[in-house]
């Protein structure tokens, strides 16, 4: 399904070349100030335009439809929309007979009996991520006492991103990247434990995030390599601050106070102008595909700022579930 939250309940909707995006958020609560121009920042981090980005350039503007009422948020459900406005649908109907590497040409075709929008990857486009990150901007609005800050910390295998980015545009490729996220003065003791916890719950919003194929918490990872007594974070105040943070902020799925930092990584963009070998499903037999048209070189350097929104979104939804009412958390 296209909605996501117990509480703070995000719905996202449109196609990547349809006359609009947008997102619903239901159980946003009444009294936050909010207008359009809030969602210009992170919406322009979010735009592409630096080197390694796609050439298709929309305006994103916000337009609320519903929900705010004199400038704060009514209870109500909250729609945003942006109406898109640079779309060029010409190199995509080749692709229903030739799914692209990658892509979700083939699966969403099966999924939905080949009536799916396929133009500019129809509902599967990383387009979609706008309403993540207009939701992320209310969400961050009921956390603001953390800080949530993402980055890109390397690209295509390296730190040096501008090089890695340079290298793949002269061999008309794609790379991939790690974003890391860290989240100061989180919120204390939320989360639920097993299937509501701080991990699932994050992790379940940055894979609805195209190209994102992993994540890992804290030492991540290196923790398989690790002996417990290294692993552990001893705590060295009355407070739960620890000497460490292998943990990542969390324990037993339940944030312990403590910086909580994520690493998420995102695949190379799928559309690439290298020429590769798949199936023609009409022929039923090989063929060359050369994808042409506009994709991100590096979609990773467009990511941060929605991997900030998904943290923002699944924290004010564990708060509003931990006390029921917004605002209401005991120190």
């Amino acid at each position: 399904m296209n909605s996501y939250g117990v509480v703070f309940k995000v719905s996202v909707f449109g196609e990547s070349h349809g006359a609009a995006i947008g997102v619903t958020i239901d159980g946003c609560p009444p009294g936050i100030t909010i207008k359009p121009e809030d969602f210009i920042t992170d919406l322009g981090r979010r735009q592409s335009g630096i080197k390694g980005t796609t050439a298709r350039r929309e305006p994103d503007l916000p337009e609320i439809l519903s929900g705010v009422f004199n400038g704060f948020s009514a209870g109500t459900p909250l729609t945003v929309i942006t109406r898109n406005k640079d779309a060029d649908s010409a190199a995509y109907t080749a692709f229903t007979d030739v799914p692209r590497p990658g892509h979700a040409d083939f699966t969403s075709k099966m999924k939905y009996s080949g009536f799916a929008d396929y133009r500019g990857s129809g509902h599967f486009s990383g387009r979609i991520t706008w309403g993540l990150v207009v939701a992320g901007v209310i969400a961050k609005k009921l956390c603001s006492t953390s800080r949530i800050d993402a980055k890109l910390i390397s690209a295509g295998g390296s730190d040096d991103i501008e090089s890695a980015v340079n290298k793949a545009i002269a061999e008309n490729d794609s790379i991939g990247g790690v974003i890391e996220c860290t989240v100061k003065n989180p919120p204390l003791a939320i989360g639920e434990p097993f299937f509501y916890s701080f991990e699932s719950a994050v992790s379940h919003l940055i894979f609805s995030i195209p190209a994102v194929k992993g994540i890992e918490f804290g030492s991540g990872f290196a923790s398989a390599t690790m002996k417990g007594s290294e692993h552990n974070d001893p705590f060295i105040d009355e407070k739960g601050k620890t000497s460490t943070n292998n943990a990542g902020g969390i324990n037993g799925g339940i944030t312990n106070g403590n910086e909580i930092i994520f690493r998420v990584v995102v695949k190379p963009t799928s559309s690439t102008g290298v020429e590769q070998k798949t199936f023609n499903f009409k022929n039923k037999e090989m063929q060359s595909l050369k994808v042409e048209g506009r994709h991100d070189t590096c979609i990773a350097l467009r990511i941060p700022v929605i991997v900030e929104a998904v943290a923002a979104i699944a924290i004010a939804d564990l708060m509003m579930i931990d006390r029921g009412i917004y605002g209401n958390r005991k120190k």
